[in-house]
Parts: structure tokens; sequence; C-alpha cells
């Protein structure tokens, strides 16, 4: 099989063929149909990501695609079962072994490039605002609007009943996000977040894939009692948090890695995804992919998410 791999620490990830074992015990394997890029990619690219495999390892952390074989003890997902799995690493490539336990039945409406863009984008804005205890008629600011997690942020905010202000670079990207439910558009380029959001009556949520200034301009317009949700740090910067402000104010700092549920309650996922997929069953949630390459130019693909040029999701097509 082919797979777009980092074969030795620190070297540019390539495109190679290697031979896939059988799945092992509680494995599945997967055809894969997609895979989600996500910023992490990028991290790990470079070796900088808090949860580093060992290599060589083959780079995408979720996919979607059809079981083709099940390792020792697996009884579910069946054969030719239609699925969505988040395994960390092993999506770029045209076959993958795969825990059973991580793995989602597609509902049959959702494509293979959906399934692979849906797990950690809304998983992540879900459980986020579930844990920011975002409530209906409260003000949520979307750091990030247009990207993979901020988009379904503003989705989900919009959905959780919040007024929902989207901050992104550019009119294009802030289309997206209106397109996508928000009620109220910043342009980070050329205009004021924490005036702006003053204006509008300050903050009681703030969802943050991007950290640096943003934060703290987001900081400084939040009310009382509001909550700041720390999600990454896509501007290359992790702000500093001036304790003394927290306390004047009562505001609450959450730092959130949605993958580490699955180490100490993976039930919180569990539960998520089926609330999600039920909501995209009815409707409720369209995911936005901006952008589909063949597995041969996955480079290419990691380069438009690296230039920030993509909205919502990135995805590679194997197969």
């Amino acid at each position: 099989m082919r797979a777009f791999s980092v074969e030795t620490a620190g070297a540019p990830p390539r495109l190679v063929r290697r031979d896939l074992p059988a799945p092992g015990h509680g494995e599945i394997q997967v055809r894969i149909g997609a895979c989600g890029l996500n910023f992490a990619d990028l991290l790990m690219m470079k070796g900088e990501y808090q949860d580093m495999p060992d290599t060589p390892f083959t780079l995408g952390m979720e996919v979607a695609g059809v079981v083709t074989a099940q390792g020792p003890g697996v009884v579910a997902p069946a054969l030719g079962t239609r699925v969505a799995v988040f395994g960390g690493q092993g999506g770029l490539a045209e076959m993958g072994n795969f825990p059973a336990d991580r793995a989602v039945t597609l509902p049959d409406a959702m494509s293979f490039s959906e399934g692979a863009a849906f797990q950690i984008a809304y998983g992540t804005s879900h459980v986020a605002l579930q844990k920011a205890q975002l409530r209906a008629g409260e003000t949520l600011l979307v750091l990030g609007a247009a990207g993979g997690v901020g988009l379904t942020a503003v989705e989900i905010g919009k959905l959780m009943g919040a007024k929902v202000i989207a901050c992104a670079r550019g009119a294009d990207k802030l289309e997206v996000a209106r397109q996508a439910g928000a009620d109220h558009l910043i342009d980070a380029r050329t205009q004021d977040i924490r005036e702006v959001c003053r204006e509008l009556g300050g903050l009681d949520v703030v969802y943050d894939p991007v950290g640096g200034d943003q934060f703290t301009a987001a900081f400084r317009a939040c009310k009382p009692e509001a909550r700041l949700l720390c999600i990454g740090f896509a501007s290359g910067e992790v702000p500093k948090i001036p304790a003394n402000h927290l306390l004047v104010k009562n505001i609450s700092v959450l730092g959130f890695y949605w993958g580490g549920y699955l180490k100490f309650r993976p039930e919180v996922i569990t539960d998520s995804l089926s609330a999600l997929l039920r909501w995209y069953e009815d409707g409720h949630l369209r995911p936005h992919i901006s952008h589909e390459f063949p597995l041969e130019r996955a480079d290419e693909a990691l380069e438009v998410l690296r230039q920030r040029r993509s909205t919502g999701k990135v995805v590679v097509t194997p197969s």
C-alpha cells in the first residue's frame, strides 16, 4: 500500500510503499476513503506535538472508510461497515489498522470526506462548549472562526442558543462564518477585537484556537465570570495570562484537548459523537470542506493548511 510517512525524526514526510500487517488484538483494518487534516499534523511533522508517535509513522489523525478485516477479539464493527475512526496517526494511506472501539458507524447520507472531516472538528467544539457551560442567550466569541474547529464552534454555538461573534481574517473567510450562523463578524486584519466586542456588550465565552494577541484582546473584552477556552495556538504564540485580572473579574480559563479524553474519560467522546451524528442526520450540521486532494498530493494539502488558505477542513482521498 501507499502511505505518506515520516520515516526518521526531523525528515520531511514522503510517499512510500509498505506492507500492512494483519490487524492486531482489538483492531480493525480499514480501506481508507478519506483522511481529514488537522493543525496537529503540521506539529507532528516538526516533532512538536504533545503526543508524538515513534518513527516511522504515517500522518493523518482521522479517517473514514470501509472495514475490511477484524483483529482477534473484535466483534463490531462488522466487515463492510462504513466507519469513521480517530486513530491519532495512520490516515494518509490507502489502508490502516485502527482501534475498533474508536470506530463510529457513518450515517448513510454521510460521505467519506464528510466523515473524515467530522470527528475532531465537531467533537472539539461540542465538548469544549459544554465544558464552558455555554448557555442560551450568552455571547460567544469564536477566534479563527473559518478554520477547521472554529467554524464548527460557530455552528454549535448557534445551535446552543448563543449570540455568536466570529473573528477571522478577510471578507471571504468571514462570509463562510456568516453562512455557518454567525450573528456578528470581526475582521482580525482591520478591526480592533476588544473594542468591537465591548460595543456588542462584552463576552461570556471565548473559544480560542489561535492564541497570541487575539487571546489578549478577547480577554480584555470579557464580562465578569466569563470563561475562556484555550483550544490551541495556531498563531505560534502561547499567551501569558494575567492572573490578577482573573481575580478581579472572576474569569475562568479552561484548557481543552479533545483527544485527551480518550485516555481518562472516553465516554465523553462517545456520548458527544452520538449526539453530533444525530444533529447531522437531522440536518443541523453541514461539514464544510474547502479543499480535497489525492494522496499523491498530500504535501500540497498540508501546505494549504500551513498557509491558512483553507476554510473548514482539508481532506485527502487515498482511493
